[in-house]
């Protein structure tokens, strides 16, 4: 007891860490992530009409889609490069900016090529996510930042499972381009929001940006999500493809060759060859898949006519009704990952999040026939699917320096837009191959068969049960009782070592990992922009620093 004692009074007098407004921060940058989420699956409800509205065939509309992804690829490692170097908010701000100019465009315009590049503007934005997360890091407290990036990591599943039902109704009683303006209005609020409530992270990455590696790196993402994303459209074994699947491979790794010897790379591929974040991003690839295939499946099974025999006649606000749980559950799991994470580690959660999708979509298998039941299966997995994305980016967090935050966030979210181009190539393929042809008005036309579906929620099960796999190899990162060294500020002398659940007075106990040593090479790299080094951080809930 008395010795008890003697450590809380020791406790009390360490240095407290800053008082930060956290309350603001975490919706605000969270709806930001909604905000440019949802540019993702805006024009989903009027894909099928955009060949009419914009007077060009099915190929070159597919564009409108394609340069959304594309800009979205390249921009989030970027993104979070910059961030690092110049200021996270800032980037932020920037990154909303284009994409409000985007949505601006497009809504003044018919053409085509206007329309793309308005479009590709808008998946520029999608490295304000990494950049939130970022922020997070460097500004929330130890306990509160698990439940925080777990939103920010969801806010992608959680932006385009809303967006469905939203953007189906508004295209279903206003003209198209009403869609766009509302997009505007949204990153103007997310703007007004972030510029209010956010505060700049001090911390700042040393170095000069990458030009040469962040030409190298989108011209290789470039060639190899095009033919991905084209290859049906122009063949699988086309030259055009195959040419350009061969030219991403000389680019990308010309460009990792390069990035390897330059002294501040974009990425730091030494970091992202280590296990822990090597498998993390595969493991990310293979999520992205299962998510992005119930978003192609549900919404076309709900809308096909129930003369098919099984499609179940629903209209398009209906449809996206019926989708919208995934995303809202997405949203609502957050804080329970905050608590199995801080008990089991992220890597357990991860696996848990894998399992509950791989259950979802085995199940899905058999419920299929009613409305009600793409429901619970959009609930299940987007508990799933939920768990999995908040994981992600405790698990690159603690592997990688505070100076390479967000670009390491960066990359882990352009791993997951490979999952999700993967998964429009493969099952777009697999259900144009078993579609049948039904007759209406218009003459006979091809849909997606009950086949095509079921082997589409297959080709879902089996990506997420070798994420699965790889996730078993990650190291454990469970919490532990054992006593750790706290870090001292650059002014304070050396703490002793003291039981965690005695030196925090003022915050809830949170089981945290044992600290591990930076290694030499990038110990104290990270840096507050006015020079002064900044002080050791605490790792966040289920990690390690």
């Amino acid at each position: 007891m008395r010795r008890t004692k003697q450590i809380r009074q020791h406790a009390a007098g360490l240095p407290r860490p800053p008082k930060t407004r956290t309350s603001p921060i975490v919706p605000v940058l969270a709806f930001a992530g909604i905000t440019v989420a949802v540019m993702q699956t805006l024009l989903v409800p009027v894909i099928k009409d955009l060949p009419v509205l914009l007077s060009t065939d099915p190929a070159n509309a597919t564009w409108v889609m394609t340069a959304t992804l594309l800009a979205g690829a390249v921009s989030t490692p970027i993104m979070g490069r910059l961030g690092d170097l110049y200021g996270k908010r800032r980037m932020l701000l920037a990154s909303l900016a284009v994409m409000v100019i985007g949505s601006l465009i497009c809504a003044s315009t018919d053409d085509l090529v206007v329309m793309i590049v308005g479009r590709a503007l808008q998946g520029f934005a999608m490295g304000a996510i990494p950049l939130g997360i970022g922020i997070m890091r460097d500004e929330l407290p130890r306990e509160k930042l698990g439940s925080a990036m777990a939103l920010m990591s969801s806010s992608i599943g959680v932006g385009g499972g809303l967006a469905l039902p939203a953007a189906a109704l508004v295209a279903q009683h206003a003209d198209w381009h009403a869609l766009f303006l509302g997009s505007a209005g949204l990153g103007v609020l997310a703007m007004a929001l972030t510029y209010a409530f956010v505060p700049e992270p001090p911390l700042r990455a040393p170095g000069t940006f990458d030009y040469t590696g962040a030409f190298g790196l989108s011209l290789g993402l470039v060639l190899l999500l095009l033919p991905i994303t084209k290859g049906g459209d122009w063949g699988w074994a086309s030259a055009p493809t195959l040419g350009l699947l061969a030219a991403s491979v000389a680019v990308l790794v010309l460009w990792g060759l390069f990035e390897l010897r330059t002294p501040a790379p974009l990425v730091d591929l030494r970091t992202t060859a280590r296990r822990e974040v090597l498998l993390t991003n595969l493991a990310s690839i293979m999520v992205g898949v299962a998510f992005y295939a119930v978003s192609l499946v549900l919404p076309q099974l709900l809308q096909l006519p129930t003369s098919t025999g099984y499609g179940l006649g629903q209209s398009m606000v209906v449809a996206g009704l019926c989708v919208a749980p995934l995303g809202v559950t997405m949203m609502f799991v957050a804080p329970l990952y905050a608590r199995i994470s801080a008990r089991r580690g992220p890597k357990s959660t991860l696996m848990l999040g894998m399992l509950i999708i791989a259950i979802g979509y085995g199940a899905g298998l058999g419920l299929l026939g009613a409305a009600w039941q793409t429901v619970l299966i959009a609930v299940v997995l987007g508990a799933g699917i939920g768990l999995a994305y908040s994981s992600l980016p405790a698990l690159i967090i603690g592997a990688v320096d505070p100076s390479e935050t967000g670009a390491a966030n960066g990359l882990n979210t352009l791993m997951r837009s490979i999952g999700t181009s993967v998964s429009s190539a493969v099952i777009g393929m697999v259900l144009a191959n078993t579609s049948v042809t039904m007759g209406s008005a218009q003459g006979p036309v091809q849909v997606p068969s009950m086949e095509g579906f079921r082997i589409s929620f297959l080709i879902a099960t089996g990506a997420v049960l070798i994420g699965l796999v790889l996730a078993a190899f990650l190291p454990s990162q469970r919490p532990s009782g054992h006593p750790v060294l706290l870090a001292s500020s650059a002014d304070a002398g050396p703490v002793p070592v003291v039981p965690v659940a005695t030196v925090a007075p003022y915050a809830p106990v949170v089981p945290v990992a044992p600290v591990r040593a930076a290694p030499a090479a990038t110990a104290g790299r990270t840096v507050r922009h006015d020079g002064a080094p900044s002080s050791a951080e605490p790792p966040p809930p289920g990690g390690t620093p």
